[in-house]
């Protein structure tokens, strides 16, 4: 139940929670493979990963590419997908309906596509681990495009621990953690958010790309759970 020689496919990890799950993973010695829409960013992260990881550049909102990525690649343990533009924050009245769609072209049909072309090439054994949020079931003002995409994609994992049984399917739900999700907001905004959270948290202080990652760890560990949202919050349920 460790990582050691097994290959993950880790699409979004470029940055936030996604590098520092490659870089979680890697340390336990498994090979790593992450994919981003940017060329510069995934050079900018294999230089933090071992000379054995390696990077693709692709739209993962455009299906071919995705689909051609996953038979380039072949056999593979684990499928991670953390990839997401920054949250967009506005009220209904605010919001702008193309914006809103193309929110759900990456974070659900870009999950939703990878899953579909990955499932094929799990060895088994093997996994997919998606990401949510808290605002799915405790949202604040204007974050209704957040909590829809979270809520949707905690839907899409039971259903596709069902449906692609024995893969194992499950979710991280992290609260609010210091990442680049927020670089829509101003770096006052941004850290005044951090600090009125870690006020009301239980554990006394917003979460870290690093603490997050060993939630997406332990799912690829585990061998017996799967459909299952993981809380990973400080404590934002109970806040």
């Amino acid at each position: 139940m460790n990582l050691d020689g097994q290959r993950i496919i880790i699409l979004g990890g470029t940055s936030g929670i996604g590098l520092a799950t490659a870089q979680a993973s890697a340390a336990e010695g498994a090979e790593i493979v992450i994919a981003s829409s940017r060329q510069a960013r995934v050079d900018e992260a294999l230089a933090s990963l071992p000379a054995n990881a390696t990077g693709h550049a692709l739209d993962l909102t455009d299906e071919a590419a995705v689909r051609d990525l996953f038979a380039r690649l072949g056999a593979f343990d684990h499928l991670v997908f953390t990839a997401g533009e920054s949250l967009q924050l506005a009220t209904l009245a605010e919001t702008q309906m193309p914006a809103a769609h193309r929110f759900f072209e990456l974070r659900y049909w870009g999950a939703y596509m990878a899953a579909k072309y990955a499932a094929p090439f799990i060895r088994k054994g093997g996994s997919i681990v998606f990401s949510s949020g808290l605002a799915g079931s405790r949202p604040h003002p204007g974050w209704s495009l957040g909590a829809s995409i979270c809520a949707a994609m905690e839907g899409l994992t039971r259903a596709l621990a069902v449906e692609l049984a024995p893969i194992r399917v499950n979710i991280v739900s992290p609260g609010v953690v210091r990442s680049p999700l927020w670089s829509n907001m101003s770096e006052t905004d941004r850290e005044g958010l951090y600090r009125t959270m870690a006020q009301t948290l239980p554990v006394g202080h917003v979460g870290e790309v690093e603490e997050i990652a060993q939630a997406f760890l332990y799912l690829m560990r585990q061998t017996y759970g799967t459909g299952h949202v993981l809380n990973v919050d400080g404590g934002g349920m109970l806040a």
